[in-house]
């Protein structure tokens, strides 16, 4: 256990959930505005002009990305402290999910950064500008397993917690479901055009939201940081022939 969750865990559920909430402002310029506002379907010269004309906007939508994937860092650290008392393995496997997409989202935008180079290249291809901007498109898709993964066994410590809201344990739950469907709907089906996220992402919200304003109840999670430091330390206890504390 460390200190800080162990003596403040609602100073660290507030941290968790301000930071959980940091990532929407930085997902939605880093991964929704380029699609949205500058990619004009079909007409790959409207969309060239269109970053042309909007570089340092394009840019900070890299940069947005990037940031995200650095406080996803920190998000699944500070929630590992405090949801680890439930079950310490499931809280790795939350922490192992959350940080596989890192990699993969972070690498993703040398296809943005190659866009930049073709839009500002005196020979602009619209053949190489579409194959980058779509191998984009499928960088997010494949790191949207991972976003998805790490909700489920989030939303099952948080289900599990007797400390946070059970209803926002099978919220998470969902919103795995519905991150992981749209990926692998979209790698099947590319021209699909449902995204069952925008209906499953309430626990996302909830939670950070609930860890602001509510943090935990402390004398459960107490409780719960109590018995798991007992279980670690029984197996030592009975291998050293000690007592087990009451």
């Amino acid at each position: 256990m460390t200190t800080t969750a162990t003596t403040h865990p609602n100073r660290t559920a507030r941290i968790a959930g301000l930071l959980y909430l940091l990532l929407v402002p930085l997902g939605i310029l880093g991964i929704m505005y380029v699609p949205n506002a500058l990619i004009v379907a079909g007409d790959m010269s409207a969309t060239a002009s269109q970053i042309a004309a909007n570089q340092s906007i394009f840019r900070l939508s890299m940069v947005s990305a990037l940031l995200a994937q650095l406080v996803n860092i920190a998000v699944v650290l500070t929630l590992y402290k405090l949801l680890q008392p439930v079950n310490a393995t499931i809280a790795r496997l939350m922490v192992l999910f959350s940080l596989l997409a890192v990699p993969i989202a972070m690498l993703n935008e040398v296809n943005h950064a190659a866009v930049l180079l073709l839009v500002n290249s005196a020979d602009q291809s619209s053949a190489l500008m579409a194959l980058f901007l779509e191998l984009h498109r499928y960088g997010v898709q494949i790191a949207g397993i991972f976003w998805g993964l790490w909700l489920f066994p989030m939303g099952y410590l948080v289900f599990k917690s007797t400390y946070l809201p059970k209803l926002i344990g099978v919220l998470l739950m969902i919103g795995c479901l519905g991150y992981v469907a749209d990926s692998l709907v979209f790698l099947l089906f590319p021209t699909f055009g449902v995204t069952f996220s925008e209906f499953t992402f309430i626990g996302e919200v909830a939670l950070p939201v609930w860890l602001l304003v509510k943090g935990v109840n402390v004398q459960r999670w107490n409780e719960r940081a109590r018995n798991a430091t007992v279980a670690q330390a029984a197996p030592l206890r009975v291998e050293q022939n000690l007592p087990t504390p009451a």
